[in-house]
């Protein structure tokens, strides 16, 4: 009895494992997506000439994680091609991700309208497509660690 007691342990163990690391996966890949999908401002399509010192990039800094309650944080640091905030989102999604709410935000004030249609850039915005492509990154993330294992 003793054996198939430790069995199924070891089974559970595996499932809640593998859980943890699918549900990961779909929060970083998510996150991953919001983040290229942001628009980059660019001042040459710009009515009024941008400030002095712009640089664009600042919107796709400011998407936050946060676990089981939002992350309304914003910041002034800015990231043109989105790989430090990916890679700052990916770091923040801890191993026990399973069982959890998990929040992508992104509080800048211009945030929606960006998303209805405001740059050219993303000119669906970004969490609308990002929702559509949820269930093929699902699976993905699925497939993805059930080939590792």
């Amino acid at each position: 009895m003793g054996s198939f007691s430790l069995d199924m342990r070891a089974f559970a163990d595996k499932v809640k494992t593998r859980n943890n690391l699918v549900v990961k996966k779909i929060v970083i890949d998510v996150g991953t997506a919001l983040v290229l999908k942001s628009p980059v401002g660019d001042a040459n399509y710009w009515q009024s000439p941008a400030p002095a010192g712009y640089v664009g990039g600042r919107f796709r800094a400011n998407w936050q994680y946060g676990l089981d309650a939002a992350d309304r944080t914003i910041t002034e640091k800015t990231d043109k091609t989105g790989s430090t905030t990916i890679t700052g989102l990916s770091g923040s999604v801890g191993k026990q991700a399973s069982g959890h709410r998990h929040y992508l935000t992104n509080s800048l004030a211009y945030g929606p309208r960006l998303e209805n249609g405001w740059s050219r850039q993303a000119p669906h915005g970004m969490v609308k497509l990002t929702m559509l492509e949820f269930q093929p990154i699902v699976n993905a993330a699925a497939q993805a660690i059930r080939a590792s294992s």
